[in-house]
C-alpha cells in the first residue's frame, strides 16, 4: 500500500518542479549556499505538495481513469490503494508541507499555498472550462518560478522570464493535450470531458501562437533584459530554446508521443542533451562573463 501511495504522488511528474530553479540560476546564485539550500528545500516541498493534489486529482477522477487505457491501472483507480487511506494521505501530507513552507519563507509559503489551491480548484472546477483549463496549468507553473524567486530574494531575474514561462507551459500542455485527443479519438471525452471542447485543428493554431510567442519572448528577454552581458552573448543560448521547441514537436507529430512531457524530458535523450547544453551556456555566460 506504501508503494502505491508514492506512485500515486507520480514522481515522474516532478521534472515540472524545476522551474524553482529558475531564478537561483538567472539570479547568478547557483553557487550561494543559503539560496541554492533553500531552493532545494523548496523543490522538495514542491514535489510532495503537487504530489498530494495528484491524489486528489486521482481521488475526483477515479471513474474516468477507470475507463482510461493507462490511467486504469493507477494504484487508486485499479483499487490497490483504498479510497480512505489516499484521501487521509492527502491530507496529512497537504497540512505537513504548507506547515513547513512558511516555516521556510512567509512569502513562499504564501505563494505555495496559492499554487494549492489552484491546483485543487483546477481539480474540482476548472479543469472543465474550456481554454481556462490550460491557462490554470500554465499558471502553475509561473508560481512555481515565482516560488524561486522569493526565496533567493532575486534582484536580476526579469520580467521577461514569467512571459516565457507562461507560454513554454502552455506549448507544453496543448501539446499533451493534442496527443490525447488524437490517441483517444472518439474515446477521450470518456477520460476527460474537456476533450470534446476541443479539435485538432483549434489545437494545433494555438500551439503555432504559442511557439512563435515562446521564441521571440525568449529572444527578446537575451538582448533587452537588464543585467545581462553588454555583449549580447545570451543570444547564443536561443538556437538551443529552438532545438527544444522543434524536438517537442517532433515528438508529438512524427513519433507520436508527447502525451506527458515529463516523461518526454525523461526519456528523450535528444531532448536532453539540449536542456543540459542550454544550463550550461547559460551558466557559462552569466556567471563567467
Amino acid at each position: 500500500m506504501i508503494t502505491g501511495i508514492l506512485k500515486s504522488l507520480r514522481p515522474k511528474q516532478w521534472t515540472k518542479n524545476g522551474f524553482i530553479f529558475a531564478a537561483l540560476i538567472f539570479d547568478i546564485k547557483l553557487f550561494q549556499p543559503e539560496p541554492l539550500l533553500k531552493t532545494l528545500y523548496g523543490f522538495i516541498l514542491l514535489c510532495l505538495l503537487s504530489g498530494t493534489v495528484y491524489i486528489i486529482n486521482d481521488l475526483v477522477d477515479i471513474e474516468k481513469d477507470r475507463q482510461h487505457p493507462t490511467k486504469k491501472n493507477r494504484p487508486i483507480a485499479s483499487g490497490r490503494v483504498p479510497y480512505r487511506i489516499a484521501l487521509i494521505a492527502a491530507v496529512v501530507l497537504s497540512i505537513m508541507c504548507l506547515s513547513l513552507s512558511f516555516w521556510l519563507d512567509i512569502m513562499f509559503g504564501v505563494i505555495v499555498t496559492g499554487y494549492w489551491l489552484l491546483q485543487i480548484a483546477y481539480s474540482l472546477i476548472l479543469k472543465n472550462i474550456v481554454i481556462v483549463d490550460v491557462l490554470t496549468v500554465a499558471g502553475g507553473f509561473v508560481l512555481r518560478v515565482a516560488a524561486g524567486v522569493v526565496l533567493v530574494q532575486a534582484e536580476r531575474f526579469s520580467p521577461w522570464l514569467y512571459v516565457f514561462t507562461v507560454l513554454l507551459a502552455l506549448f507544453l500542455i496543448l501539446g499533451k493535450r493534442r496527443q490525447e485527443l488524437a490517441l483517444l479519438k472518439d474515446h477521450a471525452v470518456n477520460t476527460r470531458a474537456i476533450l470534446n471542447e476541443y479539435n485538432l485543428a483549434f489545437l494545433d493554431e494555438m500551439m503555432a501562437i504559442v511557439t512563435a510567442g515562446t521564441v521571440m519572448t525568449y529572444a527578446f528577454y537575451t538582448f533587452s533584459a537588464p543585467n545581462l552581458p553588454d555583449n549580447h552573448l545570451m543570444m547564443l543560448t536561443i538556437p538551443f530554446v529552438l532545438y527544444g521547441i522543434f524536438r517537442y514537436l517532433y515528438v508529438i507529430h512524427v513519433q507520436g508521443n508527447g502525451g506527458a512531457p515529463d516523461e518526454v524530458l525523461l526519456f528523450d535523450r535528444p531532448l536532453q542533451i539540449s536542456i543540459a547544453l542550454f544550463t550550461l551556456v547559460v551558466i557559462a555566460i552569466l556567471y563567467w562573463r
